[in-house]
């Protein structure tokens, strides 16, 4: 399984509350968004995920990040999420994932850990915090990765840096604090 959105960029919605949750992803998926991640250091995430899911899942991969533990991809495959996100690489979160069918994108740095997650399952990578390598590290990861892995940038990107990170080859970023910020 290969990523499969049309819109090269997850929104992140960390620290959306349930109250929030359906008018922000609405307006997010009215603008072109098809993966949304809602990080489980979220307030409330039990709740959010579910509604956001019952709300969109149709219209989009609707996710959770910040997974950390297997048990935890046990009560998302219950809420119907699509997509898991972790900021780390944990084999068995991964393997976990993939066997609900669902859609994984470890957050990895090295190459070690990249095909360390590909071996796991893995459909796509996080390379997390970017901003700490750059677009010319990911452009130099990407050179031994296989080429139909889509490598997302998170961490660092914004709107006015975006092209730089597709130029070095990523297939997408993640788009947090740019693009929403608890309470706003």
């Amino acid at each position: 399984m290969q990523w499969q959105t049309k819109l090269p960029l997850i929104a992140i919605l960390r620290g959306i509350t349930p109250d929030e949750a359906l008018v922000h992803v609405g307006a997010v998926i009215d603008a072109g968004f098809d993966a949304v991640e809602i990080p489980l250091n979220s307030p409330q995430w039990e709740q959010s995920i579910p509604a956001i899911v019952d709300a969109y899942g149709d219209k989009a991969l609707i996710g959770a990040g910040t997974v950390l533990k297997p048990e935890q991809v046990d009560v998302l495959a219950r809420m119907g999420c699509q997509l898991i996100v972790t900021p780390n690489i944990h084999s068995e979160v991964i393997r976990r994932a993939v066997g609900y069918g669902m859609t994984v994108c470890p957050g990895c740095a090295t190459a070690t850990e990249a095909f360390t997650a590909l071996d796991a399952g893995a459909q796509a990578l996080k390379i997390f915090p970017s901003s700490a390598f750059g677009p010319q590290y990911i452009k130099a990861l990407k050179a031994v990765l296989p080429p139909d892995i889509a490598v997302f940038a998170v961490g660092g990107v914004t709107p006015e840096n975006l092209a730089q990170w597709i130029d070095a080859g990523c297939a997408g970023a993640g788009l947090g604090s740019d693009l929403y910020r608890a309470g706003q």
